[in-house]
């Protein structure tokens, strides 16, 4: 990688985490220290040829807008290497972007997390849009790791990664056959 072309990758990372954050103190470190850690996940992307995250496309080029808590979903996206359009699916599906929103089994907030997998995200506050997403990209991120589908990663937000191993595949509940469409319809809606 050329000189050049990491200067414009900073100038194009630069100009995605400053959209939309006021100019403060802590918002100006918290942006360096996203910055600082979206320009290393994109550097390793380029060594090794990857564009892609496990069927999802990587935060460079691929950012969220339109949508409620874009700019969250796209900083979330950078840290952990999850496509801010299947955040901004998954919330969407779960709870139309309502960061107040609480299921009939007890999730929580925008992204719908159950107590105790919110303590395990270290998610304090379900309700806080931020927390929320932050947490639910380390989830994400996780689970397309271990199972290395989007399908089966979406599946596991849903029903849990236990069921997932447990079934071999998408678990044969019907809440969660009729999910993970539904999220990829969303995630197409966004173009991703």
């Amino acid at each position: 990688m050329s000189v050049s072309e990491v200067m414009s990758r900073i100038a194009q990372l630069q100009s995605q985490l400053a959209v939309g954050r006021p100019a403060t103190v802590a918002t100006t470190a918290q942006s360096s220290a996203q910055f600082a850690t979206t320009l290393e996940s994109a550097l390793a992307a380029q060594e090794t040829g990857s564009a892609t995250t496990y069927g999802t496309t990587a935060t460079a080029g691929g950012g969220v807008s339109g949508v409620p808590y874009a700019d969250l979903f796209n900083a979330a996206g950078a840290k952990y290497g999850v496509s801010p359009k299947l955040l901004a699916a998954v919330a969407k599906v779960e709870s139309g972007y309502n960061p107040q929103a609480v299921s009939k089994v007890g999730a929580r907030g925008l992204m719908q997390i159950m107590p105790g997998t919110a303590a395990g995200l270290g998610v304090s506050n379900a309700f806080d849009p931020a927390q929320a997403i932050d947490g639910a990209a380390k989830l994400l991120s996780a689970n397309l790791k271990e199972f290395g589908s989007l399908d089966l990663a979406v599946a596991a937000y849903n029903a849990g990664g236990g069921s997932v191993k447990k079934y071999g595949g998408i678990p044969p509940f019907a809440e969660t056959q009729a999910y993970v469409p539904k999220v990829k319809a969303a995630l197409a809606a966004l173009g991703g």
